[in-house]
């Protein structure tokens, strides 16, 4: 079992999967921040590396990653960091980017080396599960598990063919557009969650436009997992971010807690 699988390995338990750009605001506040989201209750982390086109972000998190950018992160330094970040918490972290600074790296190299960083899994949302294999390969073979996404436009093909292929999770898109803090949940959401779940065998954590407790809580009845990611960024454009922060995550984990 992977360290992501055993997450959800405990009967009623619904995963709190917060999302952070490295190197935002700065490279200290990463450092600062992932272990904040361990001991306020997230279980699994997704370390965002910055990159200059990120079609599926919204305007928080595409500033975000320009400002990293310009902050000189690159996806190698990104891998220091999670090494780093790896001797201060024991959850897994996860890399979320895009497939272009992944090839440029080399796909068999970046896998290596994010097994050696201690990553535990990559979630690339431009990488279509059709054309996946080869990096499929690379990140089984480093133990890494590649978790894909669908979105509610998904065919039943499409969904049949993640179910087959996605690890550790499937990352579901609430909606059809690019994340961003949303003041309610889409109506059609709990139908999309059914549709998956009759056929993916793999726990659902559904993501983009997520910002309360209220709505985690109510995703949190349809779904085994929560991922928050723009409203997060917000809270840490402040300078003091520490309390806005674990407060945010300590209400989400209560609501998931007490669905």
């Amino acid at each position: 079992m992977s360290d992501i699988a055993a997450v959800f390995s405990r009967p009623g338990h619904k995963a709190l999967i917060p999302y952070v750009t490295v190197g935002y605001p700065d490279i200290e506040a990463t450092l600062e921040v992932v272990p904040l989201l361990a001991q306020s209750g997230a279980d699994i982390v997704e370390l965002g590396i910055p990159f200059s086109d990120p079609l599926a972000d919204g305007v928080t998190i595409q500033k975000s990653s320009f400002h990293a950018l310009q902050n000189g992160v690159t996806p190698r330094l990104c891998l220091e960091l999670a090494k780093q970040l790896r001797e201060k918490v024991d959850i897994p972290l996860v890399f979320m980017t895009y497939f272009n600074p992944v090839l440029g790296y080399g796909l068999e190299e970046f896998c290596a080396a994010g097994a050696e960083s201690g990553i535990s899994g990559l979630i690339i949302p431009d990488l279509p599960p059709e054309e996946g294999s080869e990096l499929e390969a690379a990140s089984q073979k480093q133990g890494l598990d590649l978790i894909y996404l669908l979105a509610p436009t998904s065919t039943e093909g499409r969904i049949k063919l993640a179910a087959k292929r996605s690890r550790g999770f499937i990352y579901l898109v609430s909606v059809t557009g690019v994340t961003g803090a949303r003041e309610r949940l889409p109506t059609d959401l709990e139908g999309f969650v059914a549709r998956v779940r009759k056929i993916a065998s793999q726990p659902l954590c559904v993501g983009f436009g997520i910002s309360t407790p209220e709505q985690a809580g109510q995703i949190a009845h349809i779904a085994d997992g929560v991922i928050v990611g723009s409203r997060l960024i917000q809270l840490m454009e402040s300078g003091d971010f520490t309390a806005p922060v674990g407060n945010f995550i300590k209400g989400l984990r209560a609501a998931l807690d007490q669905r």
